[in-house]
């Protein structure tokens, strides 16, 4: 029986300064590939990631945190990848617990996996702002309910997918911007797939992303946006595509975005 193909795609922008950390962070003993998808950053992300040896796709512009993971799911499907982790470019998140997040899925377990920061009580003391912990605690509760889960950390920045799960559930008609996350979870369960999560302690500091208030409060409403659409869905008030196995499928051919990007293989410096 051949080795699985796991594979790491890191949706980045302008991660210069943190991608070659997140990168040496990766357990290379267990991944096969790694993917970079730059979203038209303004710094040198593109050359640290072809320095670091890594395939590389660019968007031609900014396209947004959902067309960016798009784009990730796209190229590892293409490249055979067997599990897909998606990992943040900017080491918020830990990639040393990837064997913990893909263990379930390689033994048949689990079909997608979250990255939970709130599991060990350690999500305030890793930095996380107070104002962001009560909403991440509001919101997750809300869409547990929705979702008959028990989940503790449905806002995380690092996953995990079964190739099960990526053909089929249909993340091709997610939106771009930053509540793609929160519809995959969504359409997980609708599509009817098992979800589960492993602690990853995030960090926060000066170079690490993280939207401000403002943003935050538009993803809040979006997310509670998505569980009443969930929820109307759920109950046969209004069926919609978005939350069906493979809907949509033909609308997107693996190249689907190819003329949004330019593709390097990365060249590591000797």
């Amino acid at each position: 029986m051949s080795k699985p193909r796991v594979m790491v795609v890191m949706p980045a922008y302008n991660a210069s300064r943190t991608l070659e950390r997140t990168y040496a962070d990766i357990p290379l003993d267990l991944v096969t590939d790694v993917i970079v998808v730059d979203d038209a950053s303004h710094d040198d992300t593109k050359e640290v990631a072809n320095r670091l040896g890594l395939r590389t796709l660019v968007h031609r512009e900014n396209l947004g945190y959902g067309a960016n993971q798009k784009t990730c799911y796209r190229e590892a499907l293409a490249l055979g990848a067997d599990v897909v982790i998606m990992v943040h470019a900017d080491h918020q998140y830990d990639p040393t617990r990837i064997p913990d997040l893909i263990a379930p899925i390689l033994a048949g377990e689990k079909d997608m996996m979250l990255g939970t920061r709130i599991a060990d009580g350690k999500a305030l003391e890793g930095g996380m702002p107070i104002w962001k912990f009560v909403s991440n605690r509001g919101l997750t509760t809300i869409e547990n309910l929705a979702l008959g889960q028990h989940l503790t950390d449905l806002h995380t920045g690092m996953r995990a997918y079964s190739r099960e799960f990526l053909e089929n559930v249909p993340w091709w008609l997610n939106q771009d911007g930053f509540v793609f996350d929160t519809e995959m979870i969504f359409e997980g369960v609708a599509c009817g797939y098992r979800l589960g999560e492993a602690s990853v302690p995030s960090r926060y500091f000066d170079e690490a992303s993280s939207v401000n208030f403002k943003v935050s409060l538009r993803y809040g409403f979006a997310t509670l946006g998505v569980t009443w659409r969930y929820l109307l869905h759920k109950w046969g008030i209004r069926r919609r595509a978005q939350f069906m196995r493979g809907a949509g499928q033909a609308a997107h051919p693996p190249t689907g975005l190819a003329e949004r990007y330019d593709v390097y293989e990365g060249s590591p410096t000797p």
